[in-house]
């Protein structure tokens, strides 16, 4: 797949078939996210796969968007190392970038993933559910698995809606 056409196609995915993912699909995925820009190079993000149906039951509940998580065939867990971390607000942006990645690796896997940002309410939780030390700040979660179609659409404003100045 075109980089171009990728970043254009991909869409945020939150229902799913029953077909699991292959762990090494989920590894080429992570493996994507660790190759995000960050600051000085110091690689803070830190990963749980998820694919034990009783710990993705458990992690479902502390979201809104439980269905998401139960209906996934994998979730990964996206951390930042405190310890790893030089600047708060590069490395929240190397955060983005790293997920962004992996949700475009996703996407040109042929799989259908989102991120979920509102479990963010109950990081401390799902640290614990994890049993990851206090240096382990969640990101976001990523739901994956195959969608139920191929077809989706969305929309974007105008470039010219966006664009503040042209100097």
């Amino acid at each position: 797949m075109d980089l171009m056409e990728g970043i254009y196609s991909r869409r945020s995915i939150r229902q799913f078939t029953d077909q699991m993912v292959k762990k090494d699909d989920l590894k080429e995925i992570i493996k994507a996210g660790t190759w995000a820009p960050s600051g000085l190079n110091n690689q803070p993000w830190r990963f749980v796969i998820i694919q034990n149906g009783e710990i993705r039951y458990k992690l479902a509940t502390l979201t809104h968007y439980r269905t998401v998580i139960e209906n996934a065939s994998a979730c990964i867990a996206v951390f930042v190392d405190r310890q790893a971390m030089y600047d708060e607000r590069k490395d929240h942006q190397a955060m983005g970038a790293c997920i962004q990645n992996m949700l475009l690796a996703a996407h040109s896997l042929g799989l259908g993933a989102v991120w979920l940002g509102e479990i963010l309410k109950n990081a401390e939780k799902v640290r614990m559910l994890l049993e990851l030390s206090e240096e382990m700040d969640l990101m976001a979660v990523v739901a994956l698995g195959y969608p139920p179609s191929k077809t989706f659409s969305s929309s974007r404003r105008e470039i010219s809606e966006v664009i503040l100045k042209e100097i």
